[in-house]
């Protein structure tokens, strides 16, 4: 009774959650769920017992709707709730016939008149068509006689949905419908196979473009078969099948290599453990009256009956739902914390508590199939980290979850390093007086990439404060021109705005300077300067609209000014713009020119959309020549469509 009240539970999740969402984005996300709720449904289902009995009843509920010809809203939903959900599962396990009623009887209720309207075209050609068939079985069968080949013909039965199904799916009416007259013929081996496609080739006319060998192209799935159409005496079509014993059974048992032939929209997961389990499951229920009769003394049939049993086993993962009804499958053991974070790595470190199923409980319990886990988490951006206890023994049995919270504690460790290296050589400029040096030259001049990793080597005590002070005392030099502003001096004196005499060259001594950051002039751009409070002049392009608004609001404070003599090592920072269409390595072969170049890159900014990358790099560019050179040869890159400066 527990199980059969856990599937309907299950049906009522799906029944009442309805995937949010448009397209195909959408009808992936809800073929994704429901895959995982119908293995989640077999994983609670221990007993087999349980899901057969559930379908039988969904069965009789259906053949009682028939019988009173109740046609309304409540038996169209239960139609389709059957349809979606019961009918696989009866699919996946394998049986067959119940798949079929459940099918043909939900279509009933779903889509009365297209019912209707396919049940009376088979009636109404019925007799002839049940006779046409037995009368080719009967001739073929004769053939095979008088070739000495031992082979069993049945007819194969179509159903009105999956006539319905096939006319939907290639748009055909129902006389053009090639399986509709169809048998199949099971044979010893391969050879055979291949000499009774022969054979009914000679009775019968094929259609060229209607046979498929699936024996020397197996599908995907490993399906094998021989398909054939051919043109009957009355000049309608025949489908027949030609396949081994071995064949047909893994058609009918096989790693749910049916489940995938028929259903559209197959899953995508990496399942092929769980289909050999389920394969297994099915093969049992087949096999279960045989092995009930096996004599006593066959001990090594008996043992390979558990071997099975055991095989079938569910047990490696479980099924567990959030509030909102999405099913998260997890191993077998996992708690609230592996919940957490499997949910997000950000809800697993704010994690303070849980609820299963409405009911707190701690968050060592473990969880169980079918059972919805809410994660509470703390507020407040200084109030959320894992605890150090989650990395015992009986809290977490993910290794994903366990190296998200290591790497948490990681990365607070390194910053409580960081903090306390960066106090440390603080407190030595201090006692030096040396508060005004620049800590990136410092960390060059002491062979650190990055004044942070001086921090960290001083704070974990593997570098010595005496290898800092040391430094200290010699001249450290200064720095590289940073990304943001470039300050140089100029001997030429500020006079007022349009005096020929009022020149301020840049790169000389005398007034103070700076490069503004809006703009990024560079020689050869034409500039003009600007008086600002406290910092003297900044540098923008003439073109610089920022600059075109001060000088409009402060006409007084600007002045005339050119590009002087620089040294050699002089450089400018300058952003280059491209648009190319996105690819991988498209990053590293524009970087690549860089590095041909000798140009150093201080800023990459990128974004990807619709297919196309827009990149802007903020180089240190020494002269106009190397900007155009370094321009056409990233021009020249695969995919780059436009490089300008910006």
């Amino acid at each position: 009774v527990q199980g059969v009240y856990q599937l309907v539970k299950l049906r009522d999740l799906t029944a009442g959650k309805e995937q949010k969402g448009s397209g195909k984005n959408a009808a992936q996300q809800a073929a994704a769920q429901v895959e995982t709720l119908r293995k989640m449904l077999l994983a609670m289902a221990s007993d087999m017992r349980v899901v057969l009995m559930r379908l039988a009843s969904c069965a009789a509920s259906l053949r009682w709707f028939a019988e009173q010809k109740r046609f309304d809203d409540v038996t169209r939903a239960y139609g389709r709730e059957v349809l979606d959900f019961y009918a696989p599962l009866a699919n996946r396990l394998g049986i067959w016939q119940l798949k079929w009623e459940l099918e043909d009887l939900s279509f009933r209720f779903i889509e009365p008149d297209t019912y209707k309207r396919i049940a009376k075209m088979l009636e109404e050609k019925r007799m002839q068509r049940e006779g046409f068939v037995e009368s080719s079985i009967a001739r073929l069968q004769a053939e095979l006689h008088d070739a000495g080949i031992k082979a069993e013909v049945s007819g194969r039965p179509k159903h009105i949905y999956s006539i319905w199904n096939k006319m939907r799916g290639k748009e055909l009416d129902f006389s053009a419908l090639y399986d509709v007259r169809a048998f199949r013929v099971i044979v010893e081996d391969v050879k055979t196979c291949y000499t009774v496609l022969g054979i009914v080739h000679n009775i019968w006319t094929p259609i060229p473009k209607e046979f498929d060998d699936y024996i020397s192209r197996p599908k995907p799935n490993g399906y094998q078969s021989l398909h054939t159409v051919v043109t009957a005496e009355d000049g309608r079509p025949l489908e027949v099948q030609i396949r081994t014993q071995e064949m047909h059974n893994f058609a009918e048992y096989g790693i749910a290599a049916h489940w995938r032939y028929k259903e559209e929209g197959g899953s995508n997961f990496k399942s092929q453990k769980y289909d050999e389990k389920i394969a297994w499951l099915r093969q049992l229920l087949a096999w279960k009256s045989d092995v009930a009769d096996v004599v006593t003394g066959q001990e090594e049939l008996q043992k390979e009956w558990v071997e099975k049993l055991k095989a079938a086993t569910l047990d490696d993962r479980i099924f567990v739902l959030t509030p909102q009804a999405r099913v998260l499958e997890l191993p077998q053991g996992a708690t609230p914390i592996d919940f957490a974070y499997h949910l997000h790595s950000e809800v697993g470190q704010r994690c303070r508590g849980a609820k299963i199923d409405g009911v707190m409980v701690p968050l060592n319990t473990p969880l169980k199939n079918g059972q919805t886990c809410e994660v509470i988490t703390a507020k407040g951006a200084g109030s959320h980290g894992p605890s150090r206890d989650w990395l015992s023994p009986g809290y977490t049995v993910s290794s994903r979850t366990r190296s998200k919270i290591r790497a948490w504690f990681h990365a607070q460790e390194q910053a409580e390093t960081l903090a306390q290296g960066r106090a440390l050589v603080e407190k030595s400029l201090q006692r030096e007086g040396k508060t005004a040096v620049n800590l990136e030259a410092l960390a060059h001049k002491l062979g650190f990439a990055k004044v942070d990793e001086l921090f960290i080597q001083v704070g974990k005590e593997k570098f010595s404060l005496r290898h800092v002070e040391a430094a200290l005392h010699e001249t450290v030099e200064a720095p590289p021109p940073a990304i943001d502003a470039v300050v140089y001096k100029s001997r030429a004196s500020s006079v007022e705005q349009g005096a020929k005499s009022g020149v301020l060259v840049v790169g000389t001594e005398g007034l103070m300077t700076m490069l503004a950051k809006c703009c990024k002039p560079a020689p050869p751009d034409p500039i003009c300067g600007f008086v600002t409070r406290g910092k003297g002049v900044s540098i923008h392009r003439l073109s610089c609209k920022n600059f075109a608004e001060m000088r409009a609001k402060a006409p007084e404070r600007v002045i005339q000014t050119e590009w002087g003599s620089a040294g050699l090592e002089t450089v400018y920072p300058v952003d280059l713009f491209i648009l190319a269409m996105d690819r991988q390595g498209l990053l590293r072969d524009i970087s690549d020119v860089f590095m041909r170049e000798k140009i150093n890159v201080i800023g990459v900014n990128t974004q990807s959309a619709k297919g196309q990358a827009r990149m802007v790099f903020t180089a240190e560019i020494g002269s106009t020549g190397q900007l155009n050179k370094a321009l056409g040869a990233i021009g020249e890159v695969k995919g780059v469509m436009e490089a300008r400066r910006q």
